[in-house]
C-alpha cells in the first residue's frame, strides 16, 4: 500500500486526507470562468501487481491540472470539467441543467497501471483503465453554489473516490456565487431537532407482489467468486413536484450484461434491470473467516419518472448476509435491507455465497435469524400443546383414581 503524502493533511482510518481543497477553472473563448471548483478528493484503488493484489491510496493532489478536454459546453455538448494529475490520470465531471438546476451526471476516472509513482509492482496494462458512476447526488439551483464539507463517496470497479470540503459552480459568470446550495449531508449534521408536525405519511404504490427469484453468478479469474439466488424488490421514498412524500415498490427483472468484479477479499454483485444498476459489495474477513454484504450502491436514471430521475443512494457501513467462509447464507423469509432513509431492498429466497466456492454449488447452508425464529415458533407451539395434553391426561387419571376410592368392595 503507497500513501502519497502532502502537506495540510490529516491521517484518518489509513488514509490522508486534505485540509483544503484544489481549485480549478474553465473558461470560453472570450476567456470568461463558466465552471469555478474547489474539491479535495481521495483515491483508493485496487489492481493486480506482480505478486499480489494491491491497493494504493493517494489525494488529488495540488499540482493537478485542468485538462484540455475541458469546455464550457455549448448548443450540442455539456460542460465538462476534466482535471489531469500524475502520469496519465484525470477525473472527469459532466454536467447537465434544466430551468432550475444543474446536476453532475457522471464521474469518471482514467487511470495509468504505468504510473509506478501511484501504482507500485503493477503488472503491465494494455492501456488505460477508465471506470466511472452511472450518477452522482451533486445538484444545485442554477446561480448558485453547490456546497458540500462533508464525505462524499463515489463506488466505481476497483476504485473508491472520496470527496470533501467541495464548492463546485457550473453555468459559472465568474466567482462563485454568494448563494449557495448546501448538500443534504452537510444539512443533516446541522438541522435543530423539530418539535413533531403534523405532515401525512407517505403515499404509496399498489403492491407489486413477490419478486421472481433470479440466479447470478460472479466469475473471475479463477472460476466463481460469488453464487447468488434472490428476487429483489426495492422500495423508494421521495418528493413529487407538489411536495407530497409518496412511495413506491417495484420488483427487479435484471438483464445479465454486467455480473461483477472478483478480488481476493472483496467481490461486487451488479444486478441490471433497463436504467436501475444496484450493486452489492461484500467483503472478506480474513481474521474471523466469515463474509457479508459491506456496502449497497445503487444509481439510477429513470426516465420514466421525471421527479426522480437521477436517483442516487449508497452505503457502505452495512452488515447483511453474514455467514461463514465456505458456507452460504441462507433466507427464506422476507428480509429487509435498510440501505438509506428514503430506500430499502425486500429480498426474497435468499441464498447467497461469496468467496471459495466449490464448483458452481452452494456449500451447507448458514439461516438467517428469521428463518430461525419462523421454525423456533411452531416447535414452542407444538411442545405446549403437547404440555397441555399431558396436563389434561394426568389430571384425568388423578380423577378417575379419586373416584375409585369412594367405593369399598363388599
Amino acid at each position: 500500500v503507497f500513501l502519497k503524502l502532502v502537506s495540510c493533511g490529516t491521517c484518518l482510518d489509513g488514509r490522508i486526507w486534505k485540509a483544503h481543497g484544489v481549485s480549478f477553472e474553465v473558461k470560453d473563448g472570450t476567456n470568461e470562468t463558466c465552471l469555478i471548483a474547489e474539491i479535495s478528493a481521495n483515491f483508493s484503488v485496487t489492481y493486480v501487481a506482480t505478486s499480489q493484489e494491491g491497493v494504493t491510496h493517494f489525494v488529488l493532489p495540488d499540482k493537478a491540472i485542468v485538462d484540455k478536454s475541458s469546455t464550457c459546453g455549448n448548443d450540442t455538448t455539456s460542460p465538462l470539467l476534466a482535471i489531469s494529475f500524475e502520469t496519465n490520470n484525470t477525473l472527469r465531471m459532466n454536467f447537465s441543467r434544466n430551468s432550475t438546476n444543474y446536476h453532475a451526471d457522471k464521474l469518471t476516472f482514467t487511470y495509468s497501471l504505468t504510473d509506478s509513482t501511484l501504482f507500485p509492482n503493477a503488472t503491465t496494462s494494455t492501456g488505460p483503465v477508465t471506470v466511472s458512476t452511472a450518477a452522482t447526488d451533486i445538484d444545485a439551483n442554477v446561480n448558485t453554489t453547490y456546497r458540500c464539507l462533508s464525505v462524499q463517496r463515489f463506488l466505481m470497479p476497483n476504485v473508491t473516490i472520496d470527496f470533501s470540503s467541495v464548492r463546485i459552480e457550473a453555468y459559472a459568470k465568474g466567482n462563485f456565487s454568494k448563494d449557495e446550495s448546501v448538500c443534504s449531508r452537510d444539512t443533516a449534521s446541522t438541522t435543530v431537532p423539530t418539535p413533531k408536525s403534523t405532515t401525512p405519511a407517505p403515499t404509496k404504490t399498489p403492491d407489486p407482489g413477490n419478486p421472481e427469484t433470479f440466479d447470478y453468478n460472479v466469475t473471475g479469474s479463477d472460476g466463481i467468486c460469488l453464487l447468488a439466488k434472490m428476487g429483489l424488490q426495492l422500495n423508494i421514498t421521495y418528493k413529487t413536484n407538489e411536495s407530497q412524500r409518496t412511495s413506491t415498490v417495484f420488483n427487479i427483472k435484471p438483464n445479465f450484461t454486467t455480473t461483477g468484479i472478483c478480488g481476493n477479499n472483496s467481490a461486487v454483485l451488479i444486478v441490471t434491470d433497463k436504467d436501475t444498476v444496484l450493486s452489492f459489495f461484500f467483503a472478506l474477513n480474513t481474521c474471523e473467516q466469515v463474509y457479508h454484504c459491506s456496502a449497497l450502491k445503487l444509481p439510477s436514471s429513470w426516465s420514466q419518472w421525471n421527479f426522480i430521475s437521477n436517483f442516487s443512494v449508497h452505503n457502505d457501513s452495512l452488515g447483511y448476509m453474514r455467514a461463514s467462509l465456505g458456507k452460504s447464507y441462507m433466507c427464506n423469509s422476507e428480509q429487509k435491507i435498510q440501505v438509506a432513509m428514503n430506500f430499502s431492498i425486500n429480498a426474497f429466497n435468499v441464498r447467497i455465497q461469496a468467496f471459495k466456492i466449490d464448483g458452481d454449488k452452494f456449500g451447507i447452508a448458514e439461516e438467517c435469524q428469521q428463518d430461525e425464529d419462523n421454525m423456533l415458533i411452531p416447535i414452542i407451539v407444538g411442545a405446549a400443546l403437547a404440555g397441555l395434553v399431558l396436563i389434561v391426561l394426568i389430571a384425568y387419571l388423578i380423577g378417575r383414581k379419586r373416584s375409585h376410592a369412594g367405593y369399598q368392595t363388599i
